[in-house]
């Protein structure tokens, strides 16, 4: 085995395969819990992955398809033991919102755009992997991270109207869907939507009652048995329809340069999303098995992912959360749950496409719709509504940008809010005077303690920031306030340093020149 593992370095120097490597000093104790662990994922990211796949725009059997590269590339180059990464919704609504204004009349190129952008993606992220930018995934606080997931699982949500009440919908929109939705309620074919409504009641319950069971599948395939028990596509209930034989191979997806050009743009946009969901993820998880992830490492994995599933007639992926919890909660210890998870998926692909074919479109628009549901998370954000109210702004600001504008577009809004509210914080920080309080050793800040007073004729001042650029006029004018808010004259102002961990030259004239006031006014 160390022979192995040496041999698979010498191969490629330089390259880092955490995954592979602990493959090849994989213990046998292990087996079990990856393999039951792999079996249970796969039967949860079938009609899953499916009903990506036609989030995406694409066949659904492409969602499938799309799951195949990705697992095996993350098991030889992820480093995370648990992570599941493959199709994922937000990547795939972002995939849609990126190509529809791109697609040809008859449709006959969106599957070519989808895994150019999936190419695309995978070369953004391993340009950033040589550039060391995987500190890039910390640009989207949390705020704004609940904010743009609340927004688009909305628009997953509307999305899914038209599949789940059998109704043809011509809007593009958000709010254009949800209003052509309502105009057209006598039009509902009510067999698709009482399917549609018991799956996702179903889906609820089981969710509740057994979470780590694998419900979309259970929903899928008792809808499959309704469809064929009762003939339900005879009645207008919309199936998958026959599904192409044989397993994704290797493709240059044909489309011309001009097209290619509208694409970056947009596939910056979903590595950057992609990318932080699944460092995050992957740091979740890792924190609670303790064990460590490298983020630029994540970046390579991530982008390669792409990379081969753009040239496998695949779309762009991320990782799954829901897929990594229940991996976690059976007990996963390595990659090797995701390669049995591959495993399963090519059997069903070879074997059992006759009964995916059954699969009603309105059940895999209600998995679409349980998935958005957990994407809206109610308890954070009445937790920022208490921690700080421009917190629980900044998330629906992020929340509203994401409907109001394009998806993509969204991205860009929820970064630079990131980067307005950091700089806020830059800009206008905490400050302090310092004084003692009786009975306490030490000094303290005088307006968190009752009874703190000031020592007479001295100011200690304290900011709680690097002085730079954007805050040394700011704290030049704090520390005069701070001077003139005591009663007896000042003889000392002493900076309490302890935060400020750099300075520009800004800031370096600027304490010049606070000096040199101070010091005309004898203090």
């Amino acid at each position: 085995m160390l022979k192995i593992r040496k041999a698979a370095l010498l191969l490629m120097p330089g390259l880092k395969m955490p995954g592979l490597i602990r493959l090849l000093s994989y213990q046998q104790t292990w087996l079990q819990t990856d393999v039951l662990a792999g079996v249970t994922v796969a039967a949860y990211l079938i009609p899953q992955c499916m009903a990506y796949g036609e989030l995406a725009g694409v066949e659904p059997i492409r969602g499938l398809w799309a799951i195949l590269p990705p697992m095996a590339i993350y098991a030889l180059l992820g480093s995370s033991t648990q992570l599941s990464v493959g199709p994922e919704s937000t990547t795939a609504v972002m995939t849609a919102a990126a190509i529809a204004p791109l697609v040809a009349a008859d449709g006959s190129n969106y599957a070519s755009l989808a895994s150019w952008l999936a190419v695309i993606v995978g070369l953004t992220c391993i340009v950033g992997y040589v550039a060391r930018l995987g500190f890039l995934a910390e640009l989207l606080s949390k705020p704004i991270l609940i904010g743009y997931m609340a927004g688009v699982a909305l628009i997953m949500i509307v999305g899914q109207l038209g599949k789940i009440g059998g109704i043809a919908m011509e809007a593009n929109t958000v709010f254009g869907t949800a209003i052509e939705f309502w105009q057209k309620l006598d039009r509902i074919h009510l067999p698709t939507l009482i399917l549609a409504v018991l799956v996702l009641v179903f889906l609820l319950a089981i969710q509740r009652r057994f979470p780590t069971a694998p419900a979309p599948l259970l929903a899928v395939l008792l809808s499959t048995a309704a469809v064929a028990i009762f003939h339900l596509d005879r009645q207008g209930v919309a199936v998958v329809g026959a599904i192409e034989a044989g397993l994704p191979h290797l493709s240059l997806p044909q489309i011309s340069v001009r097209e290619i050009s509208p694409l970056v743009a947009s596939a910056i946009g979903i590595a950057i999303v992609g990318y932080s969901d699944n460092v995050l993820t992957a740091r979740a998880f890792a924190t609670r098995n303790r064990y460590k992830i490298d983020a630029n490492q994540e970046l390579l994995a991530l982008g390669v992912a792409n990379l081969g599933n753009g040239l496998m007639q695949g779309f762009p992926v991320s990782s799954s959360g829901s897929r990594t919890a229940i991996g976690n909660s059976l007990g996963s210890k390595t990659q090797m749950f995701s390669l049995v998870a591959l495993v399963v998926v090519v059997v069903v692909l070879l074997f059992l496409r006759s009964l995916l074919a059954l699969f009603p479109k309105a059940a895999l628009g209600a998995i679409v719709i349980f998935a958005a549901m957990k994407l809206i998370d109610i308890p954070e954000f009445l937790r920022l509504l208490r921690f700080r109210r421009s917190e629980f702004v900044l998330a629906a600001i992020a929340t509203v940008g994401v409907l109001v504008t394009d998806i993509l577009i969204g991205v860009a809004i929820a970064v630079g809010l990131s980067a307005l509210d950091l700089l806020a914080r830059v800009a206008r920080p905490h400050d302090a005077v310092l004084g003692e309080v009786p009975g306490i050793p030490g000094l303290h800040d005088i307006e968190d303690w009752k009874g703190a007073k000031t020592i007479p004729g001295l100011v200690i001042y304290r900011y709680d920031a690097p002085l730079c650029f954007a805050n040394a006029e700011n704290f030049k004018r704090r520390s005069f306030e701070a001077i003139e808010a005591e009663a007896s004259p000042i003889e000392w102002f002493v900076l309490d340093a302890e935060a400020v961990g750099e300075l520009d030259v800004t800031a370096t004239d600027m304490l010049a020149e606070l000096h040199d006031e101070l010091a005309a006014r004898g203090n």
